[in-house]
């Protein structure tokens, strides 16, 4: 991890492009004062230190000045978490596991729940109870579907099996 203290971020495509005040591309619709262009003169706040692992963009030369850091990755979900992290914003290996890791993560906290005596109360955590009220027709076709969807796979597995 770079110290973003000595990073020249003028390596960065772009960085800066709005700082020479005689390049303003809302001339017309602004009322300039000149005080816009001190706003790269600022004086950075004090670099937060972390507590607990953060995952942070490779894209990214240092950990941003504050963050948050309310909940740390582990487990299953947090390995996937890793993997995403080591791949670039711009593909799939970046996003695709971070979607996988929270639907992972979903099923760690009904397993931690269950463990720790604790029985979810899923309907009412999945929104289905709200879903009911405003949109009976919408479970209703959701169910319909899920139903279909259940007998035909049910249907297919008896088939098979019936041919061996």
């Amino acid at each position: 991890m770079a110290n973003s203290e000595n990073f020249d971020y003028r390596q960065i495509p772009g960085w800066g492009m709005d700082a020479d005040p005689e390049n303003e591309p809302t001339y017309p619709m602004k009322n300039y004062t000149g005080d816009d262009h001190k706003r790269i003169n600022y004086e950075r706040s004090q670099q937060q230190e972390p507590d607990v692992e953060i995952l942070m963009s490779n894209e990214r030369p240092a950990l941003s000045r504050v963050f948050g850091n309310t909940v740390p990755p582990s487990g299953l979900s947090g390995a996937i978490r890793r993997y995403a992290f080591r791949h670039s914003e711009d593909s799939y290996r970046h996003w695709l596991p971070l979607i996988l890791a929270d639907r992972v993560n979903m099923v760690e906290g009904v397993i931690d729940d269950l463990s720790r005596g604790y029985i979810p109360d899923i309907c009412t955590e999945r929104g289905w109870k709200a879903e009911w009220k405003y949109n009976p027709a919408g479970v209703a076709k959701k169910v319909a579907i899920a139903a279909a969807a259940g007998l035909l796979i049910y249907w297919s597995c008896r088939k098979k099996h019936s041919k061996s």
